[in-house]
C-alpha cells in the first residue's frame, strides 16, 4: 500500500466508521463461525496498525504479522510485545500445526500468489483449526481505492469459493458483508469514476455523517453467519485445516 494509507490508518483506525463497525461484524462471525477453544492461540496475518489485535484477544492469545516498519511499530505498542515481519507466501518462521484460528483482513489481495498464500496459511493452522479471510468484492469496482491500496483483484462470490476449495482448507462458510451501505458505495464509486478521482476514499467523515454510517453497518454483526447477506462491499471466507 502507499505510505499515505499507512498513515491514515494509524491515524483513524479509532474513530472511522469503517474500522470500528467493521471490528464488531468480525468478531460476531468468528464468534459463531469459528470460535477458537479458549485460551488458543490465534495469529492475524497482516495486522497493519494492529487495530484488530484487541477484538482477536477476547477469543485467545494472539500473535500477529506485518511486513510495514512503522505500522508494525505501532502494533508492537497495542500488543505488547514484538510482531513479526514474515511476508506472505512464505510465513519463513511462522510455527507450523500452532494456531487454532488465523487471520487475514482485507490482506489477501494484495498477494500476486494466492493459492500459496492460503497454502502457507493452511500450514500454520493445527488440525481442525480455522481461517478466516475478508477480501473486496467485485471486480465491476475497481477504483482509484485499489490502485492506491496496491490491490492485484477484487473476488466474485465464485471466485474465491474457488481459490479456498483449490487449497489445502476446508470450505465451511463464504459470504457477502457491507451489504446495507453498499448502494451508496456503488454510487461513491461511480462518481469517483466520472470526476476522475485519483485517491482511495478512507478519509473521516463529519462527525454525525461517521456516526450514522457505523450505526448502520454494525447492525451486520447480529446478521453475519447466521443468514447470508445480499451483494456487499466485501466477502468473507472461513474455512478449516484437516
Amino acid at each position: 500500500m502507499e505510505r499515505v494509507i499507512y498513515d491514515r490508518m494509524a491515524e483513524l483506525d479509532q474513530l472511522h466508521w469503517w474500522y470500528r463497525a467493521r471490528r464488531e461484524v468480525l468478531a460476531a462471525l468468528i464468534r459463531r463461525r469459528a470460535l477458537p477453544p479458549p485460551g488458543g492461540r490465534i495469529l492475524e496475518v497482516g495486522c497493519g496498525t494492529g487495530h484488530n489485535l484487541a477484538m482477536l484477544g477476547r477469543f485467545g492469545t494472539v500473535d500477529a504479522i506485518e511486513v510495514d516498519s512503522p505500522a508494525r511499530a505501532i502494533a508492537e505498542q497495542r500488543l505488547g510485545r514484538a510482531v513479526g515481519s514474515a511476508p506472505l507466501p512464505e510465513l519463513h518462521g511462522v510455527p507450523e500445526r500452532a494456531f487454532d484460528l488465523i487471520g487475514s483482513f482485507d490482506v489477501i489481495e494484495h498477494i500476486d500468489d494466492d493459492r500459496a498464500a492460503l497454502a502457507s496459511i493452511a500450514q500454520r493452522l493445527k488440525p481442525g483449526g480455522r481461517f478466516v479471510m475478508t477480501v473486496p468484492a467485485h471486480g465491476w469496482m475497481w477504483s482509484a481505492h485499489d490502485e492506491v491500496n496496491h490491490h492485484k483483484r477484487r473476488y466474485s462470490k465464485g471466485g474465491l469459493k474457488r481459490l479456498v476449495e483449490s487449497s489445502p482448507l476446508k470450505l465451511e462458510a463464504l459470504g457477502y458483508f457491507n451489504s446495507l451501505l453498499f448502494p451508496l458505495a456503488v454510487g461513491a464509486r461511480v462518481a469517483g469514476k466520472l470526476t476522475g478521482k485519483q485517491d482511495s476514499d478512507d478519509k473521516l467523515p463529519p462527525e454525525p455523517l461517521n456516526k450514522a454510517l457505523e450505526a448502520v453497518f454494525v447492525q451486520e454483526a447480529r446478521l453475519i453467519g447466521r443468514v447470508p447477506l445480499p451483494p456487499g462491499l466485501s466477502l468473507f471466507a472461513v474455512a478449516s485445516a484437516t
